[in-house]
């Protein structure tokens, strides 16, 4: 019986079905072009696969955060506005206002048909990284008779990923923002390398990866090639999806 779909629409972006509830990822609509963020830009190299009107409406946005670009643009912006309920940080609800909602770390919501979602930690880069980044956040769902989710969000952080792994247990089904993103900005990988995806996996102790993020913008240091080489050999079955293709676990 299929318990979980997931749409890869580009970049953070996916439309995820789970327990009959509709979520989406890190909106992100806009045309390839340079987005600018203080005195750098990001560049996004390819356009959304679907437009927000025909992804429809959903029961709730899972915004990892919002203060940059390629996690939420300009008309991502405008599809919060039609959205019933968003889930983000403590300092991105103040941002955004309307029905964006803060889901503190181990927090939860309930949603319909029993499907509960729950704030877990992330952290944009390395230890001590937050005060240039900013604060994010990863998602963990849930519900009883399925099997658990966790969505990342843009967390390059393995330490992070064991705490939630001593919090929940295994995880069968893990949702792996996985670039290697690198900018200017620090000098380290601001989302999980390849390797690293993989033993984000180990540690959920997951059986089916889905990889988000990892192509479509031009900050992106790895992607399909390093993701099938870190994870041949080890027990979670990799689904490398390309903008527009769908998995169901």
């Amino acid at each position: 019986m299929t318990t979980f779909t997931l749409r890869h629409l580009g970049g953070p972006t996916s439309l995820i079905t789970y327990g009959g509830v509709r979520l989406l990822t890190d909106p992100t609509f806009d045309e390839p072009g340079e987005h600018p963020i203080g005195s750098r830009a990001l560049v996004k190299t390819t356009g959304p696969v679907l437009s927000p009107d025909e992804v429809g409406p959903v029961d709730a946005v899972l915004l990892s955060h919002d203060q940059h670009p390629d996690n939420l643009d300009r008309r991502g912006r405008e599809y919060l506005a039609t959205a019933p309920l968003t889930l983000t940080t403590t300092s991105g609800a103040e941002r955004l206002g309307g029905t964006a909602q803060a889901l503190p770390n181990w927090a939860h919501v309930e949603l319909r048909g029993g499907v509960r979602v729950t704030g877990v930690p992330a952290l944009h880069g390395p230890e001590g990284s937050e005060a240039k980044v900013g604060e994010v956040t990863g998602f963990l769902l849930s519900a009883d008779g399925l099997p658990a989710v966790y969505v990342s969000g843009d967390n390059a952080s393995l330490e992070r990923v064991r705490e939630i792994a001593g919090r929940f247990g295994s995880v069968p089904i893990a949702v792996l923002f996985a670039g290697a993103a690198r900018t200017p900005l620090i000098d380290a990988y601001l989302t999980l390398e390849s390797t690293a995806a993989a033993e984000a996996a180990e540690i959920l102790s997951a059986t089916d990866v889905v990889p988000l993020h990892f192509e479509g913008w031009g900050h992106f240091t790895q992607g399909p090639g390093t993701l099938e080489e870190a994870f041949a050999g080890k027990p979670a079955r990799l689904h490398l999806l390309k903008p527009g293709e769908e998995v169901s676990l």
